[in-house]
């Protein structure tokens, strides 16, 4: 009895796992480079050898993310990029460590520093790449960083600054943290991808397919009741062995 109440249990908190997860993927549906959240249920063994009731993953054992790439849209700002194929461009996440994005909606704070559009700052060759004040930024297809420097003399040629740091993630574990940036399982930095080129001036959407999410939702929730009604039966199959063990009078 103890096993059944257990895995309706261990199987109500995967569904809100995942429940959580879809409706933070269609709040993202429209967010530049978001990668949707991936809920993959697996059964796994209860510890007690075979023949145990199974289980499934609980929340921290599912998460993961599409990797999918979204759409990309041109929207001709100098500072919007995309990266077509499978790198990963770095930034400095909260807690000072590298970390990776898609999201490519860069902007030049006051203090010049360069960060995305959800404030974090983009890695260069050194470090966090700062821009020093200029007429005009330009960035390359290699992602290099250059400047026509205040004051500039007409037809001067332009400044190089720095380049984008982007990193490849084939062959290495990786994990989408709750910051929505992509981490290496365990810590670490990916290997650079001096290989990797960006389209100036658009942005790649998110990957979020609304009607399968919605799908999903549904396809969850009666997962959801089906576990609920094991607990019910569980409770009823409690109640009926109770009243046996009752002694008349």
């Amino acid at each position: 009895m103890d096993r059944m109440v257990y895995t309706a249990l261990s199987g109500l908190k995967g569904q809100m796992a995942a429940q959580a997860s879809i409706a933070n993927n269609i709040a993202n549906a429209s967010t530049t480079g978001f990668r949707a959240d991936r809920v993959a249920f697996q059964q796994m063994m209860l510890k007690g050898g075979e023949g145990h009731a199974s289980r499934a993953p609980t929340a921290e054992e599912v998460l993961d993310a599409d990797r999918r790439a979204g759409t990309i849209m041109s929207t001709g700002r100098d500072l919007d990029i995309a990266i077509p194929g499978t790198a990963w461009m770095a930034v400095q996440a909260t807690d000072g460590q590298e970390a990776y994005t898609r999201r490519g909606d860069l902007r030049i704070t006051e203090s010049g520093v360069l960060e995305t559009g959800d404030g974090f700052p983009v890695m260069g060759s050194g470090g966090p790449i700062t821009v020093p004040p200029a007429q005009k930024v330009m960035i390359a297809d290699d992602g290099t960083i250059s400047i026509l420097a205040m004051g500039a003399e007409p037809g001067s040629a332009p400044q190089e600054i720095d380049r984008i740091k982007f990193a490849s993630p084939d062959g290495s574990q990786t994990v989408k943290g709750l910051d929505n940036l992509l981490h290496v399982r365990g810590g670490g930095v990916l290997p650079d991808d001096m290989d990797a080129k960006i389209q100036v001036g658009a942005l790649e959407g998110s990957n979020v397919n609304l009607t399968q999410a919605l799908v999903d939702m549904i396809e969850n929730q009666r997962s959801y009741e089906v576990q609920a009604s094991l607990l019910k039966e569980a409770k009823s199959m409690d109640e009926s062995s109770a009243s046996l063990m009752r002694l008349p009078g």
